[in-house]
């Protein structure tokens, strides 16, 4: 009842502002959505795959924190974190280098993105984000290796050219500010048009302090009762004066956008592009809450600055010739910077790994009509070098020494590829798409000797991979259609798979394996949407795909021995194989309706399960990266310039039964059944957001965790955020 009276509060109040605009009292349609499928614009419903489409004004009206709390909003990706400078998400079963990130074009996967949970999509700005289209299943024949779950395509601002002869000037400023995390975010972008020349520049500066949990539900062993302090030059364990904030995990980040346009002629646009992004210091909160021997284990564990650097240049050449119709040209230089810093408590050793990589691209992709359908193609080189170094240093005494690092240093990752995709409409109810990709691929890792033994100083890999992917979709009657799919994808290992040495948990040391090789999907996909314009569409899409050759984390010999030590302690060894066949199936479903000319219902619903091969077992246990049931219940209300959300965000149980092995080994990031087994509990979160705008400045209240529940999403190692206030003023002109 309190919450139903406070939320009617301040849907009068903002409702009083939104009446002195002009009303829209016509009703939301449910039109068909243009997306970039196959790097070129396509009606959905055209396409056999699953796309979601995010838009700029779905964008405005979430409102997220971070891309990954973009992508969660979306209610068809699962993101989990493991700390709050952070989110890794999952597509299909699928997660971090078995999805690939895509930005204006460029793919943003390098030689080190890792099977481990990945955190490096918040370095794309949700504010200086056009649109994202997040592509379901094997992308391998547009994008080659990494894309075996998905495809997230991200579309940054772009310039706009003046059409009537004057100067086109836009501008927009916002300020956010959020209670779970005390959130401050300061954001700006300003666009400049000609006849000729157009601009686009955006910048974002956001500070989060330490997050604060929920108080209802939950066990007390999410709580976090005590934490490490230095003082007086000694480790001391302080007792958290507040238990639900979880000490040491705030962290502060920027956004810089900067893009020039030129158009010649009506045939070519150049555009220049720049992006940035940069967190500062980011703890790993999930290492901070690990015990050993009954104390916390360690005094600072911190991701360092990670800093992502994009320049590209792109050529659209639109004059049509013998060879296409239209094409595009980008060649693009990413400059990657992260390092991750530890020491353990009562040591006075902080150790710090830094990796450095440069990637260089080139892509060149067409379309050209032919008889009664389109022919996509293209080709692409992709090329990463890693840098990698290791130092410890002496907190008292200041003297720093080599130490082993993380990758093989001056390491090598290349891929190249050709591919042609031909869609072909028959009639007016069906649509064919079938393709071939042909990559080739190849790395070189040299190993020092320097700490470790190695019992090899270098590995080579060279090989060849063919994908394909064929699809229909029927139309057979206004407003229906049915679509089924058949697509392979392919995983080339990288440096971060062969020539990785860390400790992926307590006791456990993964060391490289030259053995590796490729990991192949195939996927198998059908659906069925029935939709009556302005009123409702319904989708369902069930899939099944089977990975042979999976690349999982097994029991290892490092020179004859099952442990080593490392670290200063014995370490169990482990390393990545193709040990494993995995299978992934599920179900999608989506319902959106509109009940009345002003107010829209939307649900959606997701249930994924699979399993992998047990090396140590040889039999089939859970897949680490299925989620557990989750699904979300939409009630929006537009009229005018207002606009009121209320939702529902749910997770069901993964019982310990369901757990893979490696998610049991993480004993302090899970709750405990009644049996003391680690287990993930069930949630829900109800959510409430009002807009309004007047004039040229819109307000948004939200009003996150209405129940202030307490509960860590599956995987995760932080404790998602409490009841959660949020305030946003953004200002155009």
């Amino acid at each position: 009842m309190k919450f139903l009276l406070l939320f009617l509060l301040h849907f009068k109040v903002v409702t009083a502002f939104a009446q002195e605009g002009p009303v829209d009292t016509t009703a939301r349609e449910l039109e068909e959505v243009i997306v970039s499928y196959n790097k070129w614009e396509q009606q959905l419903n055209e396409i056999p795959n699953k796309v979601v489409k995010v838009s700029r004004n779905d964008i405005i009206r979430m409102n997220p924190q971070t891309s990954a709390d973009l992508l969660a909003q979306t209610g068809t990706v699962f993101v989990q974190k493991s700390q709050l400078g952070g989110g890794s998400p999952m597509i299909r079963g699928f997660a971090t280098n078995r999805i690939l990130l895509v930005v204006d074009g460029v793919r943003m996967n390098n030689a080190i993105y890792r099977s481990g949970n990945l955190q490096n999509v918040i370095s794309i700005d949700a504010l200086s984000t056009e649109t994202a289209e997040i592509v379901f299943g094997p992308g391998s024949l547009i994008y080659g290796s990494d894309a075996i779950g998905g495809v997230i395509d991200f579309h940054t601002l772009e310039p706009r050219f003046a059409k009537d002869g004057k100067t086109l000037t836009k501008a927009n400023v916002l300020a956010r500010y959020s209670t779970a995390d005390r959130e401050k975010t300061i954001h700006g972008d300003v666009a400049v048009g000609w006849k000729k020349w157009a601009l686009v520049t955006s910048a974002t500066f956001s500070g989060f302090d330490d997050l604060q949990m929920g108080k209802h539900g939950g066990q007390d062993r999410y709580l976090r009762p005590e934490y490490v302090e230095r003082i007086n030059g000694s480790d001391s364990i302080i007792q958290n004066s507040d238990p639900r904030t979880q000490r040491f995990s705030g962290y502060d980040q920027t956004n810089f956008l900067q893009k020039i346009a030129f158009r010649p002629t009506e045939g070519l646009q150049l555009q220049y592009s720049f992006v940035y992004g940069g967190t500062g210091i980011a703890p790993r909160y999930d290492r901070l809450i690990q015990y050993r021997n009954g104390a916390l284990r360690f005094a600072e564990w911190n991701y360092g600055p990670m800093i992502w650097r994009m320049h590209s240049l792109r050529a659209d050449l639109g004059k049509r010739t013998k060879l296409y119709d239209e094409s595009k040209l980008v060649v693009a230089y990413q400059d990657y910077d992260e390092s991750r810093i530890d020491r353990t408590r009562n040591r006075n050793q902080r150790n710090r790994q830094a990796e450095k990589v440069h990637a260089y691209s080139f892509n060149w992709d067409a379309s050209k009509s032919l008889s009664k359908g389109t022919l996509y193609y293209g080709t692409e080189v992709v090329y990463n070098k890693v840098g990698s170094t290791g130092t410890t240093r002496d907190i008292v005494s200041g003297a720093e020494e080599p130490f082993v690092s993380r990758y093989p240093d001056g390491s090598t990752w290349a891929t190249s590829g050709l591919y042609g995709n031909y869609k072909l409409n028959l009639r007016q109810k069906f649509t064919v798409n079938a393709g071939l990709r042909y990559s080739y691929n190849w790395l070189d890792a040299r190993f020092s000797q320097q700490f470790i033994p190695f019992p090899y100083t270098k590995v080579s890999l060279n090989e060849g991979a063919l994908t394909g992917n064929t699809g229909l979709v029927f139309r057979p009657a206004e407003g229906w259609q049915l679509n089924g799919s058949i697509s392979t994808g392919y995983r080339m290992p990288n440096i971060d798979d062969i020539g990785k040495l860390f400790e992926s948990a307590p006791g456990n040391i993964t060391v490289p394996n030259p053995e590796l090789g490729s990991e192949y999907a195939w996927n198998f996909e059908a659906g069925a949407s029935r939709q009556v314009k302005n009123a409702y569409r319904v989708e369902v899409t069930a899939f099944h795909t089977i990975l042979d050759n999976a690349i999982v984390r097994r029991p290892f010999t490092f020179n004859g021995q099952d442990s080593i030590e490392f670290d200063g302690e014995m370490s169990r060894v482990e390393a990545l194989q193709n040990a494993a066949k995995a299978t992934v199936w599920g179900i999608q479903a989506a319902v959106d309706v509109n009940l009345l000319p002003s107010l829209r219902f939307r649900t959606l619903a997701n249930w994924i399960t699979g399993k992998e091969t047990d090396d140590a077992k040889d039999e089939q246990v859970p897949l680490r990266h299925a989620p557990p049931f989750y699904g979300s219940a939409y009630l929006l209300y537009t009229k005018g310039r207002f606009t009121a959300e209320l939702n529902a965000i749910y997770n069901s149980e993964v019982s310990a039964d369901d757990l893979a092995p490696s998610e049991k080994a993480k004993t302090d990031i899970y709750a405990s059944d009644k049996a003391g087994n680690p287990y993930s509990p069930s949630w829900y979160t109800l959510n409430s957001r009002v807009s309004c705008q007047l004039n040229r400045i819109q307000v948004t209240v939200g009003w996150e965790n209405i129940t202030n529940q307490r509960y860590r999403p599956y995987s995760s190692g932080i404790v998602a955020a409490g009841s959660n206030m949020i305030i946003a003023i953004k200002a155009a002109f």
